[in-house]
Formats: C-alpha cells, structure tokens, sequence
C-alpha cells in the first residue's frame, strides 16, 4: 500500500484503522481543546503543526451514537502519522467539534 490507497475506502471503521496502519498511520489521537495529543509520546500537536490526509464518515446502521469521523493525520514537523477518532452525532463533544473546525480551516488554506 502507499499514500493512493488512501483515496480507497476501506468499508468498515475497524477495517479502516486496520489499513491506515498498515499505511504508517500508527499513533491514535486524542482531541484536547485546542490541540492534539498522543498519550504514546506525550506529544501535543497545535492545528499548525499537523495535517488531514484523509477523512473516513461511518454513518450507524441503527443507532446514531455510533456515528464517527476517523482522520488520516501526518505532522511532517515531527515525521509522525497517526490516526483521529471522532463522534460526530449527538454524543459528540462540543470541544472536540470546534477542533475539528480549526482542523478543517487550517488544512484549507
């Protein structure tokens, strides 16, 4: 697989995380407030400092809690790939909303 697989879908969220790793995409993400952190290397990552390879929707079937947004994202900074999962329906975080926002303006300019 190189970077092209990214344009693929990869069916299901689980089968999605499964084959960003195989891409590279090893680290798992976590949204605080402003920023992103990875607790494996204790790094926080401005929105400045990283980019969105790739976005994955998955829509639930049945319930709308299982709704999730699953983000490609590289920092070339810092040479590191990893992965961002977020809910995106009811339950979704108000914070974690606007970061994504900030994500969104930033990768567009």
């Amino acid at each position: 697989m190189d970077n092209n697989d990214l344009n693929e879908s990869f069916g299901t969220l689980s089968e999605t995380v499964k084959n960003l790793k195989k891409l590279g995409y090893t680290f798992d993400f976590n949204i605080r407030k402003d920023c992103l952190i990875c607790h494996d290397t204790n790094m926080v990552l401005s929105p400045e400092e990283f980019q969105i390879d790739k976005v994955y929707r998955f829509e639930g079937e049945s319930n709308p809690d299982d709704e999730a947004i699953v983000y490609a994202i590289s920092s070339p900074k810092f040479k590191i790939k990893g992965i961002l999962i977020n809910g995106y329906g009811p339950s979704a975080d108000e914070a974690s909303a606007k970061m994504v926002e900030k994500l969104r303006t930033h990768t567009d300019q």
